[in-house]
């Protein structure tokens, strides 16, 4: 018999499938593949099962990874699921979009010249083909305790408190203005990236749980906040960043000149049917587009553009390739799909009369490190260019934009705009206002999905102190 343990020697890495070019850039669908059994097993079965594993530590939620590696390996699917489950609120997505290569694969001890262990397509295979088969959150035992607890979004922090809080047997009644669940998952994210059919899935096993969903309504003009602080034993407020960070050079306001966040969302809107109520789709088809800034975000415009029909996508970046940070693997995907990037450039004017007609640019060199610890982007004297173009897109990054509610019932703020919250760890994320929990993007400021999930769970163990059940 083989040597499981050295299984890594003889099975390379592999990914799953990815749809070609051509019929990527047809359509809005997932452009991977998923793995069938014996390819999530073979795959699983590299795992070293690290006695000090690496991939756990690296992870924001702290997975039991290489455990549910092994249940895979072993067969033993359910099971997989339910310790998936136990740390993650939202397993499925976290497979489809966390940037592994950053998080869990980039930790992984086999990253070393032998190629990571394919985690985040394995965690993804975990949930669907459980669900699939029908595995459903056993809360079987779960004693009600009467209390009920507001969530504001139903983003990824506002699901992963409103989890464990049902299964500590607190009603969760969640609060999103959007009329489906997810926030920016449903609505920012590209389909080609999560299917809204998989967030449509969380929600119907969220209400199986007792999650109560009230949509389409806005806390502060439907409702009141101070209703939900009189009404219920709990608040959580997980409503994300949306304000858009400005370039601050001239011709940001021409026509052609759009922001990152309604650009998807109007797109979204019209892949999902709902084009009656965007504020207006934007349409690139046969437009020279550019899109300023390398990020995530970043990349789902180009794509969208890409799959619009634009007639070119270029994207620049004020620093070099290798300081991108973005996900490695939407910028791979990116550059397949046509997109040139234009790194160490960074824009000082959009250029144009009534409309967007070009980009000038700079060229830049990397300084000194700045505060955070990045090298800073220098101007190059002399090195001005423009970039012609019909259509802007700046994707710049977002800010938290508290509404002026916060003020007048004690939350207060970090002058940049974020929650502040506790730092106890009895009461991780409790404001200031001892009733009022927040987590997520509000507080941490933009971040990743998982890091999201990780903290509006960690509200809901604050909350269970608060509450003392």
């Amino acid at each position: 018999m083989a040597n499981r343990a050295l299984q890594f020697l003889d099975i390379p890495r592999r990914d799953p499938e990815k749809l070609s070019v051509d019929d990527r850039l047809k359509s809005f669908r997932e452009i991977y593949a998923s793995f069938d059994e014996n390819g999530a097993a073979e795959q699983a079965g590299r795992c070293l099962a690290c006695g000090n594993p690496f991939c756990e530590w690296k992870c924001p939620v702290h997975n039991y990874i290489p455990n549910w590696l092994q249940l895979i390996a072993d067969g033993k699917l359910f099971e997989a699921a339910e310790l998936s489950h136990k740390t993650n609120s939202l397993p499925e997505v976290c497979g489809r979009i966390c940037p592994q290569d950053r998080l869990c694969e980039g930790a992984c001890t086999l990253n070393d010249g032998l190629g990571a262990v394919t985690i985040g397509s394995v965690e993804k295979y975990i949930t669907d083909e459980a669900l699939r088969q029908g595995w459903r959150p056993d809360l079987s035992a779960v004693r009600q305790t009467g209390r009920r607890v507001a969530i504001v979004g139903a983003g990824p922090a506002g699901l992963g408190c409103a989890d464990v809080l049902a299964r500590n047997g607190v009603k969760p009644v969640v609060f999103d203005r959007y009329p489906r669940i997810g926030g920016l998952l449903t609505f920012g994210i590209p389909p080609f990236k999560l299917e809204k059919e998989v967030v449509e899935t969380r929600r119907e096993i969220m209400e199986g749980m007792g999650v109560e969903f009230r949509l389409g309504v806005e806390v502060g003009r439907d409702v009141g906040f101070e209703e939900l602080v009189s009404g219920y034993d709990g608040v959580f407020l997980g409503m994300g960043t949306y304000r858009y960070v400005r370039g601050g050079f001239p011709g940001e306001d021409l026509a052609g000149v759009y922001e990152a966040l309604p650009y998807l969302i109007s797109n979204v809107r019209r892949e999902l049917g709902l084009e009656q109520e965007a504020p207006g789709y934007i349409d690139l088809r046969d437009k020279r587009v550019v899109v300023l800034g390398g990020g995530d975000t970043g990349m789902d415009c180009i794509r969208t553009a890409l799959r619009q029909g634009a007639e070119t996508v270029s994207c620049t970046y004020r620093r070099d390739e290798a300081n991108m940070p973005g996900s490695r693997r939407d910028y791979r995907n990116s550059r397949e799909e046509g997109c040139e990037f234009l790194f160490n450039r960074q824009p000082v004017e959009i250029v144009g009369t009534d409309k967007v007609e070009a980009v000038k640019v700079v060229e830049t060199q990397l300084g000194s490190p700045g505060p955070r610890g990045r090298r800073v982007p220098e101007p190059v004297p002399g090195s001005e260019q423009l970039i012609e173009a019909d259509a802007v897109i700046v994707a710049f990054g977002f800010q938290p934009d508290p509404p002026d509610w916060f003020g007048s019932l004690g939350i207060k703020l970090h002058p940049d705009g974020r929650v502040r919250v506790s730092s106890d760890p009895r009461r991780p994320f409790q404001t200031t206002h001892e009733k009022v929990f927040a987590g997520g993007d509000m507080v941490r400021g933009s971040d990743l999905v998982v890091t999201a999930v990780f903290e509006g769970r960690e509200a809901a163990r604050g909350i269970l102190d608060y509450l003392d059940v």
